[in-house]
């Protein structure tokens, strides 16, 4: 890996832990984290009652960058990689799924940063 990629690997991670830990104070439970198919990548799976919820999760300088970084061709990825998981967990074939993504993004302060957590962020085949 060149030093770049190392380094949008890196903050990936780091990104989808502080994402995991923020959905875990939500009263979320972590399913599957970086979950791989031949379809793509799944940053995070999550349960929360009856829920599945399958998160994007962007780190940008802002969160309008955040937002629109999810271009339609990686919701199709997604969505795919979704019921990929499902068929290989049929246990979760009769609870009700969404598409969320969270947002990272910096906050004004020297060292912080913002999450919005966008529930629901898309419609599956919009």
């Amino acid at each position: 890996m060149s030093n770049n990629q190392e380094t949008n690997y890196s903050r990936g991670v780091w990104a989808e832990e502080q994402a995991a830990t923020y959905l875990e104070g939500q009263g979320y439970k972590i399913l599957r984290s970086r979950y791989k198919t031949k379809f793509g990548e799944i940053d995070l799976i999550t349960q929360k009652g009856e829920l599945i919820c399958f998160v994007e999760v962007k780190v940008r300088e802002s969160e309008a960058q955040a937002l629109e970084s999810i271009t339609k061709r990686a919701r199709k990825r997604i969505e795919n990689s979704a019921l990929f998981f499902l068929s290989e967990n049929p246990e979760f074939m009769s609870v009700d799924m969404r598409f969320d993504v969270i947002a990272i993004y910096k906050s004004g302060h020297m060292e912080g940063f913002n999450i919005t957590h966008l529930d629901n962020a898309w419609e599956v085949g919009a």
